[in-house]
């Protein structure tokens, strides 16, 4: 088989380049996993063809933020109507059944989910191992799928006992999650352009370990090169234990335990307030803003208007399916849209803007800036949307229509290699996935 390919005829291609060209009846050329070319006419020259006529062509979308082990607990009742510290709490004696079975199903149930929606590069936060779960589980299952992917060593090490939220039962000594930090780092991460597998370093949050390990741990992350994560400034809930725990606000936290930085992204920072945001903003620190999760949870709206307006680096996340139900990046860039415009104003947001925050903006946050655009010498990451059906019927403006039209993307190509063809997973049998999903989703019901 050919490692050429050559996209043509696409109704509508959005570059998300330098100068966000936009173009008609385009073609691409992609070669050895990067684009090589881009104009109109192209000649096959021995490439497999993939027709876009009647389609819209992006970038692939970016996930800055997930829990995939969670995708075995969606809409769980008992936590469906919980505040943030409530909703944990319900939820960690489940969590607790798990073990690598569940971790490697749910990643890949997480990822199956986030390629059928476009999405070609995601992060993903796991801070708990229980009965022998690791990390290594959800890499040999992203590695099935396809997708470009950040996994997180997270942790929690500070139980009820010692005055967490985190059950005892859940957390590890700090000792042994730096040497297994280590052991990942040296194992898995890939820090080459256009690498497929790079390796973070995520304590779960400031109320579920210890000032010293996220000291230490971003020690760690400098020497070795990897970029960190956590949760931070979630909730009304976070800003007053913060206060209460460590006399200062959660900004004021993570620049004096050297969590600022352009290798450093922060989860949902609801709660930022306006020196906050100037802090990120000149230090080049990253959010990931999990509009839908906010939603269901009840935290609040993120001011990403003040953030962008600052240069703050913002990408998009569909953070776990226990909070949000599903795992879909147009979704979430639509939701983006709405609620800055709920809280500032109908032109506080335009459509263009919350897709380039969901593929140019998640690129930057994750620290790849070989991706995110459809640009030669950038990586083969797109997504081709089949504009011609009932959904999208009588549309003036196929990229604003994009984030409340088509739910599936119809082709999704990764590094050059389809993940998504005709809108079937390409990789692995979804089927099969299902149904092993059903059954260990009733075994932790039960």
């Amino acid at each position: 088989m050919t490692n050429e390919l050559l996209i043509r005829n696409a109704d509508h291609l959005v570059t998300m380049d330098g100068k966000r060209r936009e173009l008609i009846d385009a073609d691409l050329r992609l070669r050895g996993g990067a684009i090589v070319e881009i104009g109109h006419g192209l000649a096959p020259d021995g490439a497999e063809v993939i027709d876009a006529t009647g389609c819209l062509v992006t970038p692939g979308l970016v996930n800055t933020h997930h829990h995939m082990f969670q995708t075995l607990t969606r809409a769980v009742p008992a936590a469906q109507d919980a505040l943030l510290f409530g909703w944990l709490r319900t939820l960690y004696p489940i969590w607790a059944r798990m073990g690598p079975d569940h971790i490697r199903v749910s990643t890949q149930l997480g990822l199956a989910e986030l390629a059928l929606a476009g999405c070609s590069m995601s992060s993903d936060h796991l801070y708990l191992f229980p009965n022998g779960a690791r990390l290594d589980d959800s890499i040999e299952a992203a590695t099935e799928v396809g997708l470009r992917f950040h996994p997180t060593r997270g942790a929690m090490s500070i139980g009820e006992s010692a005055g967490g939220l985190p059950p005892d039962s859940l957390v590890e000594d700090e000792t042994a999650i730096l040497a297994d930090s280590q052991r990942l780092i040296a194992a898995y991460h890939d820090p080459s352009p256009g690498a497929m597998l790079r390796i973070g370093l995520a304590p779960c949050s400031p109320f579920s370990v210890s000032r010293e390990l996220m000291r230490d741990a971003a020690i760690l992350a400098r020497e070795t090169g990897v970029r960190l994560h956590t949760h931070l400034a979630e909730n009304d809930e976070d800003i007053a234990y913060s206060l209460a725990q460590f006399g200062c606000r959660p900004g004021q936290y993570a620049e004096e335990l050297g969590w600022t930085g352009d290798d450093v992204w922060h989860a949902h920072c609801v709660k930022l307030d306006g020196a906050e945001i100037d802090l990120f903003a000149r230090t080049r620190t990253g959010v990931a803003h999990c509009p839908c999760s906010n939603c269901r949870l009840g935290s609040g709206i993120a001011p990403v208007r003040a953030m962008r307006d600052a240069g703050v680096p913002v990408g998009l996340g569909v953070d776990g399916s226990a909070s949000n139900d599903t795992g879909d990046l147009a979704a979430e860039a639509r939701m983006a849209m709405l609620l800055q415009r709920v809280a500032r104003g109908a032109d506080a947001m335009s459509a263009r803007e919350a897709l380039e925050i969901a593929t140019r903006g998640g690129a930057e946050v994750l620290g790849r800036p070989e991706c995110g655009s459809l640009e030669p010498g950038k990586r083969a990451d797109i997504a081709i949307w089949d504009m011609s059906g009932l959904e999208a019927a009588g549309s003036w403006d196929p990229v604003a229509l994009l984030l409340a039209g088509p739910r599936r993307v119809r082709d999704l190509i990764v590094e050059g290699r389809r993940v998504v063809a005709d809108g079937r997973l390409a990789t692995i049998d979804a089927g099969k996935l299902a149904a092993r999903a059903a059954a260990l989703t009733r075994d932790l019901a039960g």
